[in-house]
Parts: C-alpha cells; sequence; structure tokens
C-alpha cells in the first residue's frame, strides 16, 4: 500500500498492524467507528530515532512539516484540582496553552504536564503520544487546522512508527473540541 502522504517504504491500514500499536491506540483503533472508516488509518514504519518533529523532517522531507501534528498533555490547575487534557496543532506552530488551552479548561494555571505524568496517565511512549486511543474522560483540544487538512501524520503511541489520519478524523474522535487558534505561529 501507498501512504496518502510521504514516502514511506512499508505503510499498511492501521487495523491491520494492531501489534505494532500501543495497547490503548490498539484498542481505540479496534472500536472505531463514525464516518471515516478504520482502514483510512494508515500506520508507517518510522525510525525511532527521529521520532522528534524536526529530525523527522530533516529525514523524510520537509512537505511532512504542514502535514503533520503534535499531540501534547497539558495539566491545567485550579485550586487543589487538576484537569489533563489533550491538544493537537499543526507541527509548524505551538500550542497556546496560557491563553485558548487555560480559558477552555477554566484553570487559573496550565502548563505542559510532565513527562511521567502524560506517559504514565496515556499508556503511550514519550515522542508518540497521539489523539487516537487518549483516556475517555480526558478532553482533546483540535485545532481547527488539523481538521481542515487532509492527511495528518501523528504519533503512533510510540517512537516507532505514525499514524496518517484524515483530517476530518480528528473531530470525531472522543472527547474532541474542534477550536480555532489553538496553534501559534513559532516564534
Amino acid at each position: 500500500m501507498r501512504a496518502p502522504i510521504g514516502d514511506f517504504d512499508n505503510a499498511r491500514p492501521a487495523p491491520d498492524c494492531l501489534d505494532e500499536l500501543t495497547g490503548p491506540v490498539a484498542a481505540a483503533v479496534r472500536a472505531w467507528s463514525g464516518p471515516v472508516p478504520a482502514d483510512q488509518l494508515v500506520y508507517v514504519d518510522t525510525d525511532p530515532a527521529v521520532a522528534d518533529t524536526a529530525a523527522f523532517v530533516e529525514h523524510y522531507g520537509p512537505t511532512l512539516l504542514d502535514e503533520s501534528a503534535n499531540c501534547v498533555v497539558v495539566a491545567g490547575k485550579r485550586g487543589e484540582t487538576t484537569t489533563l487534557a489533550a491538544c493537537v496543532v499543526k507541527s509548524a506552530t505551538r500550542v497556546d496553552v496560557n491563553g485558548v488551552v487555560r480559558k477552555h479548561l477554566g484553570a487559573r494555571k496550565a502548563s505542559f504536564a510532565p513527562m511521567d505524568t502524560a506517559t504514565g496517565e496515556t499508556g503511550m511512549e514519550y515522542g508518540g503520544i497521539t489523539p487516537v486511543g487518549l483516556p475517555a474522560d480526558w478532553a482533546l483540544l483540535v485545532d481547527a487546522a488539523v481538521v481542515d487538512t487532509e492527511w495528518v501524520l501523528v504519533g503512533s503511541g510510540r517512537r516507532r512508527g505514525k499514524l496518517i489520519v484524515p483530517g476530518k478524523a480528528f473531530a470525531q474522535l472522543p472527547g474532541a473540541i474542534v477550536l480555532e487558534g489553538l496553534g501559534l505561529p513559532l516564534a
């Protein structure tokens, strides 16, 4: 199978390679429903040594910067209460943590969650966190630009491998809230 974007040697429908995914991501793919069929989620095998965006784009091609997104875990605090959520923005942008995220979560303070919290709560590897398979009670804040992109490359739950997903599918994920301006230009 040829990947819809990029030039990858090994691309397969995600339901055909559940063993390549972490438990939560495989369970989400297995239970996938909605207007975008599960077989449109494509798994591509990639080198874990270049999983981070800058190295990935340098290795696999600069056009992927406009066709990829990052998923980060944030923690919003109000008093003694901490709320975890995930944010998905285009890779060429950064998450507006102190503006859009803080306001949407109703938090006094918002920040990126510590790595051990992000990996422990998601069951995913750092550098591979994906919006597919997140905890059901989390808000998933998705920048509208991601939804408006035909095909989006995101993490697979592991540093090895990525998922290529139709942009419109991000709006159908559990807890998804599509927001304008979640992603800000890099400074």
